[in-house]
């Protein structure tokens, strides 16, 4: 973060400073809103959340060396006293944002692929200059401003992640940290039900190429009719990826080897060069394209950009986290999150992953799909039945239509991760292929951890172990 006093703070963020508080006391960062994470120099932003309150950690902080708290109600430290924490952040990022001219703003979103394309082209963008782009999915109101807050005077790149919750979100991040480049990947049926249908998706996903500068670029997936559609909605200039002839960059001449890992030439306007991802899925190349074609408008050259794109491995935890147990099993942990479209692909690389071998998978249903839950969760059941699996489980509330949708195939209902966990290991043996994939909130990701804590327990203890 940039230096600034607590009283230009108090000005940006529209707040009051308290009789504790210096003015002149200068916040040099990082902004937490974690009190363990405080330390000199600090600001703590006190977060009232659905466990927590942060103004009951202010105290805390201000121990740690946070050098103030911007809170919403007096707290025993110094603070900067606000209407709404979380719109101050905002402020205070916009206000950070605007001082840093240096910087150029690079923005992605899509319904699935957003981290790992925001990975893959944080690590490009570090190739030219001193990026910023978070560990994960920081893609909130509340994740997008600390991301950014996380900029300094040398900072010459910011990726940043969009989601969009409802309709207007993504034009709000966009208003904090206003994009020069917006990558948009796909429009898929995740949040189906909260906006009521794909075209109400790509209206949302569109904000962000609305929010495009005349002399921005507006990177465009050419092989999405949705995405493809959002060229009309900006003045900025559009540059095409993907599969087709008429994406400017596009991969030709795709494989898969053994371990469903891609590898493709990737095509651009001045030459071409070879690329072999080290990430699991045919689905990675459209994350690497539309990175690639990003990387390109910076002035990369194509050699490097697939160089790059050949050596990245996975950065952001639980998304194709593909792990080898001592005694030969393989635990695929892609259990941040899931949609229809993520959940075919997911079962598509634990087809390639687990040829010739006996292939498990921990599943549960797809939520906020409004009223086409049923039929696509049932999609889901059938995906996984082709699958040729050895078992399936489908773990937590409303199991039926994916039980129903995998009629036919070895498929039984456990109330939660621990119970799939235990039972799944009782039964594995060297070679087996496990894919875990869910909804964030079912918390299936503890069934991944206790497979490999598994792997490192006696023998009797872990054929009964549990999930923490």
């Amino acid at each position: 973060m940039i230096p600034l006093p607590l009283a230009r703070i108090a000005e940006m963020t529209s707040g009051a400073l308290t009789g504790m508080a210096d003015p002149r006391a200068v916040v040099r960062g990082p902004v937490v809103i974690d009190s363990r994470g405080a330390g000199p120099g600090s600001l703590f932003a006190a977060v009232k959340g659905t466990r927590a309150d942060g103004h009951d950690y202010a105290a805390q902080a201000h121990r740690s060396g946070a050098v103030a708290v911007l809170a919403s109600r007096p707290v025993d430290a110094p603070s900067v006293i606000v209407a709404d924490v979380v719109a101050a952040l905002a402020r205070l990022a916009a206000g950070v944002v605007a001082e840093l001219p240096r910087v150029t703003v690079i923005g992605v979103t899509g319904s699935a692929g957003k981290t790992t394309t925001k990975d893959l082209l944080g690590g490009l963008t570090a190739l030219i200059g001193p990026t910023v782009a978070p560990i994960g999915s920081y893609n909130n109101e509340i994740g997008h401003p600390l991301t950014v807050l996380r900029a300094d005077e040398d900072t010459r790149f910011l990726v940043l992640e969009l989601s969009a919750r409802e309709m207007g979100h993504i034009a709000y991040l966009a208003g904090v940290a206003p994009p020069k480049i917006g990558v948009v990947l796909n429009v898929g049926s995740a949040h189906l039900g909260v906006f009521g249908g794909r075209e109400q998706i790509a209206k949302a996903k569109g904000e962000l190429v609305e929010a495009l500068p005349r002399g921005g670029v507006a990177v465009l997936n050419a092989d999405d009719p949705n995405v493809a559609a959002m060229a009309g909605r900006t003045e900025a200039r559009v540059r095409w990826f993907g599969r087709s002839a008429e994406a400017e960059v596009r991969a030709v001449d795709e494989t898969l080897d053994e371990r469903g890992r891609a590898g493709f030439t990737l095509v651009t306007p001045s030459g071409g060069a070879a690329v072999r991802l080290r990430l699991y899925g045919a689905h990675a190349v459209e994350n690497a394209l539309a990175a690639a074609a990003a990387a390109y408008e910076l002035g990369l050259p194509v050699a490097t950009i697939a160089e790059h794109l050949s050596g990245a491995e996975p950065r952001s935890r639980w998304r194709m986290e593909v792990t080898e147990r001592p005694d030969g099993v393989t635990v695929i942990n892609d259990a941040y999150n899931a949609n229809p479209e993520s959940m075919r692909a997911a079962f598509d690389a634990l087809g390639r992953l687990g040829e010739n071998r006996r292939r498990f998978a921990v599943v549960a249903s797809l939520r906020e799909l409004g009223e086409d839950a049923d039929a696509l969760n049932e999609e889901v059941g059938r995906v996984a039945a082709g699958a040729g699996l050895t078992g399936l489980w489908v773990v937590g509330e409303h199991p039926w239509p994916v039980l129903a949708g995998a009629k036919g195939a070895p498929a039984v209902h456990v109330p939660g991760p621990a119970e799939a966990a235990a039972e799944l290991s009782a039964l594995l043996r060297p070679g087996d292929v496990v894919l875990v994939k869910g909804p964030r909130a079912v918390g299936l990701e503890r069934v991944a951890e206790t497979l490999l804590r598994a792997s490192e327990a006696p023998k009797d203890e872990a054929a009964g172990g549990e999930a923490r």
